[in-house]
């Protein structure tokens, strides 16, 4: 399976090879934060907000700013992400899983969340969001070094800036709970000391480098004429080069999470008994509150990706909204027509789904389009955890690949349709010209693929290898008895529930 993967994206990869340079010459222009003193770039998107900056090309670049309003939004956008992996994520795992297992999910979302903002304050960050090469950055802020109560990061409009460590905090946020998705796929099985292992691989060799490629950019105050960003171009990132767009993680989160929960789920294979024994959900009440903390906590995820309390802003945070509102109400409609009952654990998943979908495009599409996008995903994501989970013939055990992979990639995909402006999107801002550039829907879909296929085969090839390492090393996977008895028990000495 993993073989046929490689070879289809290579695949697509040559097939796209002919058009990148029209591609990439087509987005010039790409919002997302930099370091605004030094031109070392936070978080990435290529699709400005039409809320910044007008006038006429600027000669230097403004003095940065901080606006009490932007930095106190980034205080409260992170501690909603931090409600999403603590306690939003554990739960709605938590509660899917059998009795038995219940805290050691619990227990591999906290530690792996906490592993990995440790690391990303010691090199992550650094190498994430510094300039290197196109695919990693650099060594200059190991261990944060250099970055005071002075240090700026810059937001989406020219001159206007966020304190760096609140920067740093937030996408702490995003590098921390990415790796935590991948526990839903290899849930009720995988050995605790291996999945840490396997954490630690993944984070260096396929978030880090995802995030520097698809968000890494010099940032706007660099695009002060054409020959000043020609030079800044030259230095992002491999996807912000290729033109690929993403508000808030579509590929860097989510298919790149999805990708890895595949690959861990083949290769510890299916649970015991799997086909043959009742393994439903133990506490959907559970799961149902987990998945309201999450859809809340978006919020955060996607409007604080804006890094200013603007219009973008307003509009991020009504696309996210709508799209999960739509997708419920989609995955709900097609599992009463399909099964003639509608479930409440569909329509949980269906609001994640959405929130997925619209993650790539909440900045970018319009109302409208994001009501599309949530349609479709309810839709997609609930033929993905049913017929697609079937044909992979695979034990993903809480879906993760169906609902995080196959909207993640819907909703990168359909970015570059609705966020045409004659769909109502927002265009791609120049910012060398401080104004909405011309859109060509070809050519973005175009780089979005770029995205979607880059972030399949490098999370596939670092997956399989930081996999095989641990198995290597530590195994992988537990004792059929230990599996029986319930992790809870024998790998962390205690149980959820005293009856």
């Amino acid at each position: 399976m993993v073989k046929n993967i490689f070879l289809a994206l290579s695949l697509c990869g040559a097939l796209l090879s002919p058009v990148y340079a029209e591609t990439a010459a087509a987005v010039v222009s790409t919002p997302a934060p930099a370091l605004a003193a030094a031109a070392s770039a936070p978080h990435a998107l290529v699709a400005a907000p039409a809320t910044a900056d007008a006038g006429p090309a600027a000669s230097d670049p403004p003095t940065p700013t901080v606006h009490k309003g932007d930095a106190a939004w980034m205080i409260v956008a992170t501690l909603l992400v931090i409600m999403m992996a603590v306690p939003g994520l554990p739960l709605f795992y938590g509660g899917m899983v059998r009795s038995k297992n219940m805290l050691s999910v619990m227990m591999q979302v906290l530690v792996t969340f906490s592993l990995l903002g440790m690391l990303w304050c010691v090199y992550g960050y650094s190498l994430a969001f510094t300039e290197g090469n196109a695919f990693f950055g650099g060594f200059e802020k190991l261990f944060l070094k250099g970055v005071t109560v002075d240090s700026l990061a810059a937001t989406f409009s020219k001159g206007v800036a966020v304190p760096e460590f609140l920067y740093i905090a937030f996408q702490m946020t995003f590098a921390a709970i990415t790796p935590a998705l991948i526990i839903g796929a290899v849930a009720e099985r995988a050995k605790f000391s291996a999945l840490l292992l396997f954490m630690v691989l993944w984070f260096t060799f396929s978030y880090l480098p995802l995030a520097h490629m698809v968000w890494y950019w010099a940032g706007p105050d660099a695009y002060i004429n054409a020959d000043a960003a020609d030079k800044a171009m030259a230095t992002a990132g491999f996807l912000f080069q290729k033109g690929a767009i993403d508000f808030a993680g579509g590929t860097v989160v989510h298919i790149n999470a999805a990708m890895a929960g595949l690959v861990g789920a083949y290769m510890l294979g299916k649970r015991v008994g799997f086909g043959k024994e009742q393994m439903a959900p133990h506490n959907l009440t559970m799961t149902m509150v987990g998945a309201s903390l999450l859809w809340v906590g978006w919020f955060g995820f996607n409007v604080g990706s804006n890094l200013e309390a603007s219009g973008t802003a307003g509009l991020a945070f009504l696309n996210t909204f709508l799209a999960a509102c739509a997708a419920t109400v989609s995955w709900t409609l097609v599992e009463w027509k399909v099964k003639t009952k509608p479930s409440m654990l569909g329509a949980a998943s269906g609001a994640i789904a959405g929130l997925v979908a619209i993650t790539p495009a909440c900045g970018f599409v319009g109302v409208m389009g994001s009501m599309v996008i949530g349609l479709s995903a309810g839709a997609v994501c609930y033929w993905g955890v049913n017929g697609l989970k079937r044909l992979l013939k695979v034990d993903d055990s809480l879906d993760v690949f169906g609902v995080h992979g196959v909207g993640g990639i819907l909703g990168a995909l359909l970015t570059g349709v609705f966020a045409s402006p004659d769909l109502g999107g927002t265009g791609v801002y120049d910012y060398v010209t401080n104004a909405v550039g011309e859109y060509h829907m070809g050519r973005q879909l175009v780089s979005q693929l770029w995205g979607v296929c880059v972030a399949v085969v490098w999370s596939t090839v670092v997956s399989v290898m930081a996999f095989k390492i641990a198995d290597w090393t530590l195994g992988l996977r537990v004792t059929e008895d230990d599996e029986r008895e319930g992790l809870d028990l024998t790998s962390h000495g205690e149980r959820a529930y005293h009856l």
